[in-house]
């Protein structure tokens, strides 16, 4: 069924709001007089980054369950019941054939409405451990597109099917550019390199690892490029004052991914779901450092189902200042492991996943 009119809601952070851009614009691909509506929770980012892909989003006063005792718990059954209202008035003025929801905290009612409404609904559920909204949903909507196996511990089987995660093409597009990222970092081509990523706001954790063993990557002679993230970058810039080695790169934001992947011998990154669906699509040997910090300790699940399938290397959080460098530098010198972390990542990767999540979407899609 052609897709006219869609609604997809969630975000709050990058690894909802960009599945669900990437979903938008294939879409938009194959049906370019489509009409798509997002909706997300008002002073979340994607009440920014929504519009700046050229897509238009209406916003829920819905929140999260604070873990300390606030007013705000006291008004979340509040919040909840008016984002609910809110949302059956916005699917029951737009009228979409079907609703898509990415995760994040106004995809629940949004949801919830359109399967009160009859509306097809599809849910893409990014980690290999679902959060506790998808869950709840799970019974009363059409489809699950998921991004691992096995979950069918928590979904109905018969909905479920594996399509791996959206990512941005332009960010894995990384075939024939490692001349051109060794020149666009200013760095040797012919040095092993590490890339080092902790997301945008940065992962203390790593940027505590690389200070801590910042003369051994000299004394290695091996290059990094290190993206510190906008919270530490000031402080860490103070800190190397007069002890800058030109092989290590301190930057506070990766604008060319794509070229930063190619120039990458090994990786070392954060196991947010989007991040891994990437590096499957890189090919290249990785060590996950998964966040204590997140909802369900998502990030160690995603860390490993590869790490069972030995298509990546695991350091933990509380471990890594003392023993993440010294492991890079040991699998630097491991050709052998080196290849067969690529080979086994390699087999994991899913290209065609937006394409597989609107090829379902159209199966569910009813006419208007």
């Amino acid at each position: 069924m052609k897709i006219e009119r869609v609604v997809i809601s969630g975000g709050g952070t990058g690894g909802h709001i960009f599945p669900a851009i990437a979903i938008a614009d294939e879409i938009k691909k194959r049906n370019p007089e489509a009409a798509i509506l997002f909706v997300g929770a008002i002073g979340k980012m994607e009440m920014e980054k929504v519009p700046a892909a050229g897509y238009k989003i209406e916003g829920l006063t819905i929140a999260g369950l604070q873990r300390k005792l606030t007013l705000s718990n006291f008004l979340l059954p509040f919040k909840i019941i008016k984002s609910m209202l809110r949302a059956r008035r916005i699917l029951k003025d737009f009228k979409p054939q079907v609703v898509v929801g990415v995760g994040g905290y106004a995809s629940g009612p949004t949801l919830k409405a359109a399967t009160m409404l009859g509306i097809p609904t599809l849910v893409q559920e990014q980690n290999s451990f679902p959060g506790k909204t998808n869950k709840l949903l799970a019974k009363n909507v059409n489809s699950l597109c998921t991004a691992y196996e096995g979950l069918e511990r928590f979904f109905p089987k018969e909905k479920i099917t594996l399509t791996g995660n959206p990512v941005r093409f332009e960010m894995v597009n990384i075939a024939g550019k490692r001349d051109e990222a060794f020149e666009y970092y200013k760095l040797d081509p012919n040095k092993k390199t590490i890339l080092v990523i902790g997301g945008s706001l940065g992962a203390r954790t790593l940027n505590q690892a690389m200070m801590h063993h910042y003369s051994d990557l000299k004394e290695a002679g091996v290059q990094v490029l290190w993206q510190s993230g906008k919270l530490y970058f000031n402080d860490l810039n103070e800190q190397l004052k007069g002890n800058e080695y030109e092989g290590i790169k301190l930057v506070q934001f990766i604008d060319r991914m794509d070229l930063a992947y190619a120039m990458a011998d090994v990786i070392i990154s954060r196991a947010g779901a989007i991040s891994v669906s990437e590096l499957c699509l890189i090919k290249k040997p990785v060590i996950l450092v998964p966040s204590p910090n997140v909802a369900e300790d998502h990030q160690t699940k995603n860390a490993m189902a590869l790490v069972e399938k030995s298509a990546a290397l695991l350091v933990k959080d509380v471990e890594a200042k003392e023993n993440l460098i010294p492991a890079v530098l040991d699998l630097l010198k491991n050709e052998a492991q080196q290849a067969k972390l690529s080979d086994e990542i390699a087999k994991l990767g899913k290209p065609k996943a937006t394409e597989s999540i609107v090829d379902e979407l159209e199966k569910i899609t009813t006419a208007k």
